[in-house]
């Protein structure tokens, strides 16, 4: 099919899926985008090209670093960008005064086959002011695009970074599960939540439909509510269960966990911890792993810790044990996190001491209880033995902090370069078209990232190079790079020919974004006073943005 501007969808386009929530349509923006698409068409304008940037002005929850996050449902979105004949005649009615018919013919007309857009990767750490995504078009379709843009690269980003900041604190040998989906902002903020915070470094979530839509691996258990549901161990009927090797059958498996509760009772090296433990705690365990043999974790506080839950699940996986399983640990969800998890390894290496049990004492101990990273970070301070942490509501509803805050700004139209001014110079704009490179020093770690006109040549390894603060002139610097990297590609073409870069499975992005952030320098990554990492322009773009600055500020008169 032959591609027109306006035209028909092409078939690039219609080879990629629309978004994952439905509800992401071209309606799904602010009014005034609609109100100035109307005023452009009325002006002739709005075919005139623009290009716009999306960026942040300051990283979140008072780090030195975001995740950026959002890119793959941005193309996915203007991959099927097209308006329905009901969404047009909604339009219509809602514009304020009289919309003419030629723009409702204009509407049926648009797709984004005449916009291009540049990204950085998604997965790539990223700074303030840095433009993360760059689109040019036809301004009223790429004005268009600016709320749903914002809209899904803002809190997928946010949440990322959490999960990323949660991931630093924990440490590389923790699991990090995502326990977050009853407390999320409704189904959308849950499924970003989960997918997203997987992009960030957590290994699991406990949302099935994430796993389901996104192949994020799934952990879950029981809940306290099961454990209360059962009265005593009479109340199981099927008691038998195979071996791991179906060689034998244990007939009486509940009998079986009972014999290994009096040894564990009557124990030398655990005599006086516990006394008589809860008998319906004990049949739920029994009942939970006759389930699920292979994959017994048990949640234990729900009565008492020490004295019920840690005997119980012990003599529930010591029978597992005799049959050739390996029961997988217990789930703290109460308590004092760091003293209870240090028992139970006690409780687990003495069992294992006692009775010859191969690795029992490393058995896993996953802990929960609304954590967040001062929790974490409070953790490690006090000692534990916790092996896999389960966040939820610090960590989906962004409770540190409710936004990151991007924003899409005009720096270019008709290849005439914008500037947005105000008198906080952090608010002021970068214009024109730029090119955006990332220099490494000799350590391998990133130095600068720098902004340069985007016709201005590419910085080269081991030549010195002027790097300049966009807005203060005492701020400089000359970095020789020992390796440069282009951030921004090309997703999305349009018509234009040029090579798309295609987008890569989560599970590829997620590991970009383990090895983005530990490419990162340890000061710029810490949680108390981080170093800021420093963004830069070229010698020769930061003489244009002021002389651009001084030709567009009004002069003022004094009387």
């Amino acid at each position: 099919m032959e591609t027109k501007a306006n035209g028909p969808i092409t078939k690039p386009a219609l080879a990629i899926q629309g978004p994952t929530n439905p509800m992401v349509t071209p309606l799904l923006t602010d009014l005034y985008q609609f109100t100035m698409a109307y005023s452009y068409w009325k002006a002739g304008k709005h075919n005139e090209r623009a290009v716009f940037d999306l960026y942040f002005r300051k990283n979140p929850f008072g780090g030195e670093y975001t995740v950026f996050a959002g890119l793959e449902e941005c193309i996915r979105f203007i991959a099927n960008f097209r308006l329905s004949e009901e969404e047009i005649s909604f339009i219509s009615e809602t514009l304020p005064g009289s919309c003419e018919e030629g723009f409702c013919d204009y509407l049926r007309g648009i797709d984004c086959t005449d916009v291009e857009v540049y990204a950085i990767s998604e997965g790539t750490v990223v700074f303030p002011k840095v433009p993360l995504v760059r689109v040019e078009g036809p301004i009223a379709v790429v004005q268009l695009l600016e709320t749903p843009f914002l809209n899904l690269v803002n809190y997928a980003s946010l949440v990322a970074t959490n999960a990323a900041r949660h991931r630093f604190v924990a440490g590389k040998s923790k699991m990090l599960l995502e326990f977050g989906l009853r407390r999320a902002q409704g189904p959308d903020g849950a499924l970003g939540a989960s997918k997203y915070c997987y992009m960030g470094g957590f290994d699991a979530t406990s949302n099935v439909a994430a796993g389901r839509l996104f192949g994020i691996p799934l952990r879950g258990t029981h809940s306290h509510a099961f454990v209360s549901s059962f009265m005593s161990p009479d109340e199981i009927i099927d008691r038998s269960l195979h071996s791991s090797d179906h060689s034998t059958t244990c007939e009486d498996f509940v009998s079986l966990v009972q014999t290994w509760l009096s040894k564990i009772q009557w124990s030398k090296s655990l005599t006086g911890i516990f006394g008589e433990t809860n008998q319906s705690e004990l049949a739920a365990f029994t009942s939970y792993a006759l389930a699920f043999p292979k994959n017994f974790l048990a949640l234990v506080d729900t009565y008492d810790v020490a004295r019920s839950g840690i005997p119980n699940f012990c003599a529930v996986a010591l029978a597992l044990s005799d049959l050739g399983y390996k029961a997988v640990g217990i789930r703290l969800d109460s308590g004092d996190l760091a003293y209870l998890s240090c028992e139970a390894r006690k409780f687990f290496c003495a069992i294992e001491k006692e009775f010859g049990v191969p690795d029992f004492g490393k058995m896993s101990i996953t802990a929960s209880n609304d954590l967040n990273e001062e929790t974490l970070d409070a953790l490690n301070k006090q000692g534990h033995e916790v092996d896999a942490f389960g966040i939820g509501t610090y960590l989906v509803t962004c409770y540190a902090q409710a936004a990151l805050g991007c924003v899409f700004k005009l720096v270019e139209i008709n290849n005439q370069p914008r500037i947005k001014l105000s008198e906080d110079v952090s608010k002021v704009s970068i214009p024109c078209k730029k090119r955006i490179y990332r220099l490494y020093g000799k350590e391998g770690y990133p130095l600068v990232d720098i902004m340069t006109g985007e016709n201005e040549p590419s910085p080269k390894v081991g030549e010195r190079l002027l790097c300049r603060h966009p807005f203060n002139e005492s701020k400089r610097a000359y970095v020789v790079p020992q390796r440069v990297e282009e951030l921004l590609k090309c997703y999305w073409p349009g018509d234009s020919g040029k090579v798309r870069v295609e987008l890569p499975p989560l599970k590829d992005i997620r590991e970009r974004c383990i090895k983005q952030l530990e490419q990162m320098r340890p000061d710029h990554m810490r949680r108390l006073n981080p170093t800021p990492y420093k963004v830069s322009v070229s010698a020769k773009l930061y003489d244009f943005i002021h002389f651009l600055w001084l030709n567009e500020a009004p002069v003022g008169e004094l009387q």
